[in-house]
């Protein structure tokens, strides 16, 4: 039997997500609680999709105790740093059908010791994983920024494969480490060159860009249209089944963790691109975060259609 592939994912600030909603039976309110952010999304679709990912996070203060049990829930390995300040949390009510945001709490700058104990342990997991996907921190300070080139620089120069979904200033860092694939926004791509990204044009000398700071491979999605990867100077659109009504929220991490779990794999590089894209749709399907059925997602990657730009 072949061995599942290790995906390990470098999230330092995970959260506990409060949802209210009302499709209770006897008309009253439904509340739901679960583990949420970037890390978290991407290692749930990555698990889905066959790898066994290995989270590297911090957790701490009495969130911590209600967070753990939750992502001890998930079919993942837990590589945690206990840290001196909370971990976050936030409460939304859905029962209009939208999210509205009720209250939040987020998570205070980590120690130095803190930020050198999460990068030892997950170089250490990534070495013994086939791959390290890098998710960003939230709020934006609670990392210093050259962590990230440190982190892809270290792990690569091991043989192994990073992939990385940043914003700028942490993707500036990043791309000095020299990752294999970006996955990045349009707003954010449009952040890292300063400069509008409104055409196919300006978008691929923005993909460019980012390859000449340091990426093999590039992958921008751009929200209601198809995402464009770049690769080896192919410029290629993905067009994945288009879907009226959904949840764009968490489709970003959806795809990231299909490509997290399809390099890893070694699947091809088409296989890789429908995949990813079909992750994305599904989870739009769900209006969900990071969720979808593997066989939806199977039978929706064959549709996905893939047209050269060049």
């Amino acid at each position: 039997m072949t061995a599942k592939p290790k995906v390990a994912i470098f999230s330092p600030n995970p959260m506990v997500s409060i949802a209210i909603e009302s499709f209770s039976a006897d008309g009253g309110d439904d509340i739901h609680i679960h583990p949420a952010g970037q890390g978290v999304w991407v290692a749930r679709m990555a698990a889905e999709l066959g790898a066994e990912p290995v989270l590297c996070s911090f957790i701490g203060g009495e969130v911590g105790t209600v967070l753990r049990p939750l992502l001890e829930e998930m079919p993942i390995e837990l590589r945690l740093v206990e840290s001196a300040e909370p971990s976050g949390a936030y409460i939304h009510d859905r029962r209009s059908g939208e999210r509205e945001p009720i209250s939040q709490s987020a998570a205070l700058p980590a120690s130095r010791h803190e930020v050198d104990d999460l990068f030892s342990v997950t170089v250490a997991a990534a070495l013994e994983c086939d791959l390290l996907a890098v998710c960003g921190p939230y709020p934006d300070n609670t990392i210093p920024l050259e962590i990230y080139g440190g982190l892809v620089a270290d792990v690569k120069s091991n043989g192994k494969p990073v992939v990385v979904d940043l914003s700028s200033p942490r993707l500036d860092s990043a791309l000095e480490g020299g990752p294999d694939l970006v996955k990045i926004n349009d707003w954010q791509i449009a952040g890292f060159i300063s400069d509008a990204v409104d055409t196919e044009e300006r978008m691929r000398a923005a993909m460019e860009r980012v390859q000449a700071k340091g990426a093999d491979s590039v992958i921008v999605t751009r929200a209601g249209d198809p995402a464009l990867a770049l690769r080896d100077g192919e410029f290629t659109e993905l067009k994945p089944p288009k879907f009226e009504r959904g949840s764009r929220e968490g489709c970003g991490d959806s795809m990231m963790g299909a490509l997290a779990a399809t390099i890893a794999a070694g699947r091809e590089w088409e296989d890789v691109l429908r995949l990813s894209a079909a992750a994305g749709a599904t989870n739009f399907l769900r209006a969900g975060l990071g969720t979808g059925s593997r066989a939806v997602i199977e039978e929706l990657a064959p549709r996905v259609e893939l047209r050269p730009l060049d």
